[in-house]
């Protein structure tokens, strides 16, 4: 095996990761893993904005952000980190718009806001523009915008590196073992610090707006190195996406004045949500058109979708701001948003759950708050929790920005004060990693990947899905139990070792299995509904008993095991409208 040194190796090229990469090099010499192309990577999908309260088009405060962001989580957000990223939120737009990304303007020349959805003023007494918006590319110019300012720094890109595992000594992570796609060929990235900036795991239900590369794979190597995942039974389901294909039609299109209606002509949100209608936050909205199609009030033949109304818009205003959106809709459905409504249903988005980390980045292996030193995760992979229960709209960009730079300079000082040189290097992980994909090559007998891939996708779909209940999670268990035993026994047809793609699909698949048990798992013991976990069974959010963050540990032979920890309310302590309370719209 070839061994490559580097002081920093960040596993992932999207917007958390490349922003750490930009706060660390030029102090430290910084490496990039990532299985795509840094430029393919999913932050480049995200198309609404990035929420600050900037006040550039209305009155706005860091305070009442923070405030929208907790109530959003239905309270189970950490309230320190809240605070932490939303008074944070100014600067890092600044600092952005100075590194050069191009964001709209105001006539005035000044950075436009729009409105999004659970973004109010004063405590949620009327909408307010927040997020900050390049057309509806914004992810794709951010992206840009960081992966330039990495090449300036020298920062090492390995793009297409598939990452296998954790090196450890004597308990600190101190490299990666990963596999060149290109080659074949293992190799080991010494380091004296590790980054897991891999995003979510969308890929695990079968209707998702996730990329396919969102297989979730930090997740699984947290677990198979006894770090728990935290909240995971929260999965964000975001209400539009194209009827059929999950594609994201974005919040920023009904922030922009885009009205949801039903089969019958009718905007039925203002039943669900009427102070904010379609502007309320996503798990509401969601579940708000399942219920519309419950009651046979879906449109199209089936009934089994809404209608996404932009003929409200003129078409200027939909070529200058959504321009995407009108590409989509009509490349994928044939649908002219200016003459004719969306169809749109319900399609999973995004994870608030993950690796538990601190305000800084750094992982921490129980509920009492133990790091795992030498080993930070940021982005979708990680849990801060700044999002709870239910992320609002345009806080996951901000939530990228923020920590990434916060886990940068964290790591700045790590390696300046407490790890001067790099802990001594076992290849013993490298070997094991031979082993498996050897073991995975040379098995003849066996499902294919494609086989238990689409038999989880349905599962999760099915059982663990907008709507829960006990019986379909017990089931979720028990099937996705039996998937495990059949991913460990698949076969890989390809023998070859240049860009073995079906390999790469079978390690995905391992990590896959596992992560999703933890979320049915996770979903199974929290009796009670709350963000974007709903129980049928148990409809009613309590938070006499579950006012607590779950974490899910796997434990080798298919066993787990179920701790809980509890929610920083230090906002609370401060201030009244923070204490947990009904959440209405």
């Amino acid at each position: 095996m070839r061994i490559v040194y580097h002081d920093v190796v960040i596993v992932g090229s999207g917007l958390a990761g490349l922003r750490a990469a930009v706060e660390i090099a030029g102090k430290h010499d910084v490496a990039v893993l990532s299985k795509l192309h840094p430029l393919r990577s999913h932050s480049g999908a995200a198309q609404g904005g990035i929420s600050a309260a900037l006040g550039n088009a209305g009155e706005d405060s860091p305070l009442w952000h923070a405030y929208d962001t907790v109530k959003g989580s239905d309270f189970l957000a950490d309230q320190y980190a809240v605070e932490v990223m939303c008074n944070d939120a100014p600067r890092a737009i600044i600092e952005l718009e100075h590194m050069g990304v191009p964001f709209s303007r105001l006539e005035s020349g000044r950075i436009a806001q729009r409105p999004f959805g659970g973004h109010t003023s004063n405590y949620g007494r009327a909408p307010v523009r927040r997020t900050c918006y390049a057309a509806d590319r914004t992810g794709h110019v951010c992206l840009n915008t960081l992966y330039e300012q990495s090449l300036l720094r020298n920062v090492s890109f390995y793009a297409e590196y598939q990452v296998l595992d954790l090196c450890m000594s004597d308990g600190a992570v101190n490299g990666v073992v990963a596999t060149d796609l290109k080659t074949g060929e293992i190799m080991i990235f010494h380091a004296r610090s590790v980054v897991l900036a891999t995003g979510g795991y969308g890929k695990a239900w079968k209707t998702t707006s996730n990329a396919f590369a969102n297989t979730g794979d930090g997740l699984g190597i947290a677990l198979d190195n006894g770090i728990p995942l935290q909240d995971m039974e929260f999965v964000q389901f975001h209400p539009t996406g194209l009827y059929q294909l999950g594609i994201l039609i974005t919040e920023a299109a009904r922030g922009e004045g885009g009205i949801l209606r039903n089969g019958e002509g009718e905007r039925f949100m203002e039943r669900y949500a009427p102070s904010i209608k379609d502007l309320a936050p996503r798990d509401i909205v969601s579940r708000s058109i399942y219920e519309e199609l419950r009651y046979g009030r879906g449109a199209g033949p089936l009934k089994d979708h809404v209608l996404l109304d932009l003929t409200g818009l003129s078409k200027k205003a939909i070529a200058e701001k959504l321009p995407e959106i009108e590409s989509f809709a009509k490349t994928y459905l044939g649908v002219d948003p200016v003459q004719a409504p969306i169809p749109v249903q319900p399609t999973c988005h995004y994870a608030m759950g993950g690796i538990p980390s601190d305000v800084n980045g750094r992982v921490t292996r129980d509920s009492e708050g133990s790091e795992v030193s030498g080993l930070w995760a940021i982005g979708e992979v990680a849990c801060v929790s700044v999002h709870g229960a239910n992320r609002l709209g345009s806080n996951s960009l901000l939530d990228l920005i923020v920590f990434g730079r916060r886990a940068g300079k964290d790591i700045n000082r790590y390696l300046d004060r407490v790890c001067l040189a790099p802990l001594p290097l076992d290849i013993g992980r490298g070997l094991q990693a031979v082993r498996q994909v050897d073991a995975l090559k040379r098995r003849r007998t066996g499902e294919t990947v494609h086989q238990i891939r689409s038999d989880l996708q349905r599962v999760m779909m099915e059982y663990v899905s907008v709507f829960r209940d006990e019986e379909g999670l017990k089931k979720a268990v028990g099937d996705i139990t039996l998937l495990q035993e059949r991913a460990a026994r698949l076969k890989v047809v390809d023998q070859g070792r240049v860009f073995n793609t079906e390999l790469l699909e079978a390690i995905e698949l391992q990590h896959m299995v596992n992560y999703s048990k933890a979320v049915a798992v996770a979903a199974l013991e929290r009796k009670e509904s709350r963000g974007a976990h709903s129980r049928d069974d148990y409809p009613k959010r309590d938070d006499g008993s579950w006012l607590r963050h779950s974490l899910y540990y796997f434990e080798k032979g298919g066993g787990y095991r179920y701790e809980q920890k509890p929610v920083d309310l230090s906002l609370a302590s401060r201030y009244s409208m923070f204490v947990p309370k009904e959440r209405k719209y």
